[in-house]
């Protein structure tokens, strides 16, 4: 949840500092007064909103995705955005990109307020129907896990049946190329580190005649071996050093002798060139040999492939057998806990003053990891894109709720831009029992008009704007009667509905 907020500079807002307990939080005020402008700032911070604000921060306590982003998670995790000339967006003092952050705030966070109905997509759905039968049968886990792991190597082995049958469609082209590469590398027949030894050699050679030239005028030496002798043993100099050098340069000019070396210039070139057409091709000599390896057992592969698509097609044929049976077992579990799942759903769009919803259990012709069932969801009649914002929010937090139910389950934070608008008190009522029951599982932010879901606020802060200056005040249950009071009767407050709004708070 998200324990603290900071604002800096946000329009009206100069800055704001807010700190919140769990459950729900609603921000009331007079309209204009900035609410809006408020809500899209923490919004901001999440990427999901555009703000003028300079600088958001928001600290959350909850353990978060963080690692998949390359971001470790903190005991506090802190959200910042910060807006000079660009806008730069932070999670604990690293820099993410705003569309890495909206993919990651849209793991943990809901905001109800755009049209949108991809919250009803059919794995949901249906993900909603097993955990029901989940609840009555212990082993259905694992027969649908059964099935997963069926349909996964089904795909795998349709994939590999589908790349045999584009080579077949280019088999002889692909076997002359492979054949080609092989031949040619065979006939070259490479050896390790041959390469670097021929070059020396090359080198070596097209310095022959001036290495023969240097050394006939050196070997000169050679001849005054005995003079240079004699004049060492009439000084009385030992001699042996000197012979010993002369010994050396002696072995030295005769590994120079290329006269006596059996080799052909014309092959040691053309040898050469072999050589170098295969490096420059496949990068080294080395590359070269896996390459021909890896050739050898493409044509392997390609005069089995008749036999590999065989065993293929019979492996596939087995397997979808079994998932077609379990498609069926699927559909007639799925289609009996049809009507306990609407149950689930129209309980809560009864409490939210909407009309109930009605599922449509079909079939797809392409059986998915979620099995051939689809459901379509319509409200007495109506299709999700024909429902106002209003009621396509009220039906979204029905569903959020029903998960909530069925799986035991819901962590992060619901946002609701006036989800009680045009709504009359006892709808907005009904809203705030579904709200308040969602709060043992969600932190919730809203923005209401109306005092029936602003009484059940654990946060409750008032917005009001002064002159140019909004500022935004937390308020005290004293306070809170009065702010409630306002919004029954309007600026003039009477006892009637101060009383009223006293009703509110202590129930």
């Amino acid at each position: 949840m998200i324990n603290r907020i900071l604002i800096k500079d946000n329009l009206a807002f100069k800055n704001v500092e807010l700190n919140l307990a769990p459950g729900l939080t609603v921000f009331t005020g007079l309209s204009g007064a900035g609410k809006s402008v408020l809500f899209k700032a923490i919004l901001s911070a999440f990427a999901l909103c555009e703000s003028d604000a300079k600088c958001v921060e928001l600290s959350l306590d909850d353990e978060l995705n963080l690692e998949e982003f390359g971001i470790e998670n903190e005991e506090e995790n802190i959200f910042k955005l910060l807006k000079e000339k660009t806008t730069k967006y932070f999670i604990n003092n690293q820099s993410i990109s705003k569309k890495s952050l909206n993919l990651l705030s849209k793991s943990f966070v809901k905001y109800l307020s755009v049209k949108e109905n991809n919250e009803f997509n059919n794995e949901k759905l249906l993900g909603l129907l097993d955990a029901l039968e989940k609840e009555k049968n212990p082993d259905f886990e694992k027969f649908k896990e059964e099935f997963e792991i069926n349909f996964k190597e089904y795909e795998k082995l349709s994939q590999e049946l589908n790349k045999i049958l584009e080579e077949e469609k280019k088999i002889e082209e692909l076997k002359e190329l492979a054949l080609m590469q092989v031949e040619k590398i065979s006939n070259i027949n490479p050896k390790i580190g041959e390469y670097e030894e021929l070059l020396k050699l090359k080198k070596k050679l097209s310095k022959k005649d001036k290495i023969d030239e240097a050394w006939m005028r050196a070997s000169a030496i050679f001849d005054l071996e005995q003079v240079v002798i004699n004049a060492l043993n009439l000084s009385e100099v030992n001699s042996d050093f000197f012979t010993e050098c002369l010994n050396e340069l002696r072995i030295i000019y005769e590994n120079q002798k290329m006269e006596e070396m059996d080799f052909d210039i014309e092959q040691l070139l053309d040898r050469i060139e072999n050589l170098s057409y295969l490096v420059k091709r496949y990068e080294s000599i080395e590359n070269a040999l896996e390459v021909l390896e890896q050739k050898k057992q493409e044509l392997n592969h390609y005069e089995n492939l008749n036999f590999e698509k065989k065993e293929l097609e019979k492996k596939i044929n087995d397997l979808e057998k079994k998932i077609n049976v379990a498609c069926d077992k699927l559909t007639q579990i799925r289609f009996k806990n049809l009507k306990e799942l609407e149950n689930h759903f129209n309980g809560y769009l009864k409490n939210l003053y909407m009309k109930d919803l009605k599922f449509n259990f079909l079939q797809n012709e392409k059986i998915t990891l979620q099995g051939r069932d689809k459901l379509e969801l319509n409200i007495n009649e109506t299709n999700l894109k024909k429902l106002s914002s209003g009621e396509l929010n009220r039906l979204r937090l029905a569903l959020i709720a029903t998960e909530c139910k069925i799986l035991g389950f819901g962590k992060g934070i619901i946002f609701l831009d006036e989800i009680d608008a045009n709504l009359s008190g006892k709808e907005a009522m009904s809203i705030a029992k579904v709200l308040n029951e969602l709060s043992s599982f969600y932190q919730i932010f809203a923005i209401s008009h109306l005092p029936q879901l602003s009484s059940k606020a654990r946060n409750h802060f008032l917005i009001e704007k002064d002159t140019n200056e909004s500022k935004v005040i937390k308020l005290e249950k004293h306070e809170r009667i009065r702010e409630l009071a306002r919004m029954i009767s309007g600026e003039l407050i009477n006892d009637e509905a101060l009383e009223f709004a006293k009703t509110l708070l202590k129930d």
